[in-house]
């Protein structure tokens, strides 16, 4: 009997993306690896802007296309493509915003809390005490909008503590209160960028 040649669907199932760097340090509690976020001062400032690990920068294309796909009212591949971007980059602080937005458009608090907060926490981490991480500088966009949309939905779910230390590292990284976090704590304005 003949051999048949072998078709692509015979071969082992080769997983897409980028490979995991077997290198990169995991955390002491021997998990996941540690985020690789951290800040610069850009040349001429005083302020401090969030470096995105390389395995972010490397999906900012990616990116691009999901919101394009949100825009087309493609919210399934949309959600599919941030957990396929989210597989090889934990760290990609904008495919949990906008997970987040996804969920917040089915009106599911709990979820866009948890991806929001992921993306505001990632941030916060790499910030610590440095100040001040200004709305302005576009690096900083991501944590100060996910942060705002935080606190709306810590609001919703009836956790006004948790909204305040939100908005209270909010106004730490930029005094200025771009989005008007104070204003929603309040009881007033939405959670998108403004």
């Amino acid at each position: 009997m003949a051999k048949r040649k072998p078709t692509k669907h015979d071969r082992p199932h080769k997983q897409s993306g980028p490979a995991r760097n077997p290198n990169r340090q995991k955390d002491a509690r021997g998990g996941s690896p540690r985020s690789e976020i951290r800040l610069r001062q850009p040349p001429g400032e005083k302020a401090w802007e969030i470096v995105l690990p390389r395995c972010a920068r490397d999906r900012r294309e990616d990116v691009e296309e999901v919101r394009l796909m949100l825009e087309a009212g493609e919210f399934d591949v949309a959600r599919d493509e941030c957990l396929w971007l989210l597989q090889g980059c934990t760290d990609c602080m904008e495919a949990h915003h906008l997970l987040g937005e996804i969920a917040l458009g089915d009106n599911d608090f709990p979820l866009a809390r948890g991806h929001f907060g992921y993306a505001f926490q990632l941030g916060a981490k790499a910030i610590g005490r440095a100040t001040p991480v200004p709305y302005r500088l576009a690096a900083n966009r991501v944590f100060h909008e996910s942060g705002k949309a935080l606190v709306y939905c810590l609001l919703q779910l009836g956790k006004p503590e948790m909204a305040a230390e939100v908005i209270e590292t909010l106004l730490a990284a930029d005094p200025s209160d771009p989005l008007g976090v104070r204003q929603l704590a309040a009881g007033g304005g939405g959670c998108g960028a403004e």
